[in-house]
């Protein structure tokens, strides 16, 4: 699975957590329960990241082969897969703050 492949998989297993996070905030009344939502979401970001990458034999912690690079610049997959998602989850976790305020 390319770098590609990778993001679109992981931004599908998002917006399902996200809808998750919608549906359980019918159920939570107080405010601060809500907001807590936000830091449950990054915590799914950060094991999406990790259980895909075990689904489909990434070694986060290797070297990135990227061409024309020194070996003072190499990056790790994760730092490549935070790099290329982290627009992905700004976008929803903008959009699952956007809902929490609404309901407050």
């Amino acid at each position: 699975m390319d770098i590609d492949e990778f993001r679109a998989e992981l931004e599908t297993r998002l917006l399902i957590e996200k809808q998750y996070l919608i549906q359980e905030l019918s159920t939570i009344e107080e405010y601060q329960e809500r907001v807590e939502l936000l830091g449950q979401f990054n915590e799914k970001y950060k094991e999406l990241i990790k259980r895909l990458a075990h689904e489909t034999g990434i070694d986060l912690n290797a070297p990135y082969p990227i061409e024309n690079s020194s070996n003072l610049e190499l990056l790790s997959y994760e730092q490549i897969i935070l790099g290329r998602t982290m627009h992905i989850y700004d976008k929803l976790i903008e959009e699952l703050y956007d809902k929490i305020t609404k309901i407050h």
